[in-house]
C-alpha cells in the first residue's frame, strides 16, 4: 500500500513540475481567428531554450518555405524550422536569443516567460523590449 501511495505523490508531483516549465508543446494561435495555426517545441539544448515548429495545422501551408528569410533559411521549409534560439534562464523569463517571424523573414530579440502553467508570454523588439510585440503561446495537451 505504501509503495502504491509513493507512486501516486510522485507521478502527481512530476506532473504538477512539468507544467510549470516553458519546455515542451505550445500552440500558436492565429491573432484575429484564435484558432490554432502551428505547434512549436520548445526544448532545452546546453542549458539554453531553443524552439522549432513541429506541425502546421493548415495542409496548403505544410510545404511552405521561408522565401523571405535570408542567409541558410531562405527558401528552406517551415515545418521543422527552428524559430527561437539561445534563451538563458534569467529569474522567471528566459532572454538573449532571437525569434524568427516566418511570414517576414525578420529575426527580434525576444524573451519569454510563463503567464501560468498553459500561457506562455513572448515579446520580440528591436533595441529596447518596450518597442515590440508581445504573443502568446498555449499549452498543448
Amino acid at each position: 500500500m505504501k509503495k502504491i501511495l509513493f507512486a501516486l505523490v510522485l507521478t502527481t508531483i512530476s506532473f504538477s513540475m512539468s507544467a510549470q516549465t516553458i519546455f515542451g508543446k505550445w500552440e500558436n494561435r492565429d491573432e484575429e481567428t484564435n484558432k490554432v495555426d502551428s505547434v512549436i517545441e520548445v526544448y532545452k539544448k546546453g542549458g539554453k531554450a531553443y524552439a522549432k515548429i513541429v506541425e502546421i495545422t493548415n495542409e496548403k501551408r505544410q510545404e511552405a518555405v521561408c522565401d523571405k528569410c535570408s542567409g541558410k533559411r531562405k527558401n528552406t521549409p517551415i515545418l521543422g524550422m527552428n524559430i527561437l534560439t539561445g534563451l538563458k534562464k534569467d529569474g522567471d523569463e528566459w532572454s538573449g536569443g532571437k525569434i524568427l517571424d516566418p511570414k517576414n523573414g525578420k529575426e527580434y530579440k525576444c524573451y519569454i516567460k510563463l503567464e501560468n502553467d498553459n500561457k506562455l508570454k513572448i515579446r520580440g523588439y528591436i533595441g529596447f523590449a518596450a518597442f515590440g510585440r508581445t504573443a502568446y503561446w498555449y499549452r498543448k495537451n
